[in-house]
């Protein structure tokens, strides 16, 4: 997921439509795998606008959770043993009566 260079370059001049919106030349689409529908941050940079697929914000994140986790010596398996009472955590928040109903043989769940 990491980027290993970062290109920055010009790359075309668009025009706003009737309805605000612009098109982004198709050699660009492709490159980025952009598809119709896709989500794109506008971030807003002085008198300027940078336009992120979403994607790439989200694996950004992604990158930046996995490097804390790892600086902290957190690993996949650590996570994965605190999955189990973290659902709990969860479901005893969320839905507590779901898991105070009485299950087929007429017993209260276990919280």
């Amino acid at each position: 997921m990491t980027e290993t260079s970062i290109v920055v370059e010009f790359l075309s001049t668009t025009r706003l439509g009737e309805k605000w919106q612009m098109t982004i030349p198709k050699e660009y689409r492709a490159e980025l795998g952009l598809k119709p529908g896709a989500s794109i941050s506008v971030l807003r940079v002085g008198r300027r606008l940078i336009l992120m697929p979403e994607q790439t914000r989200f694996e950004r994140l992604c990158d930046r959770i996995a490097s804390t986790l790892t600086g902290a010596g957190i690993t996949e398996s650590d996570l994965q043993e605190t999955l189990p009472e973290a659902r709990r955590r969860v479901m005893a928040r969320r839905y507590p009566r779901l898991l105070d109903a009485p299950d087929s043989k007429g017993k209260a769940k276990r919280r």
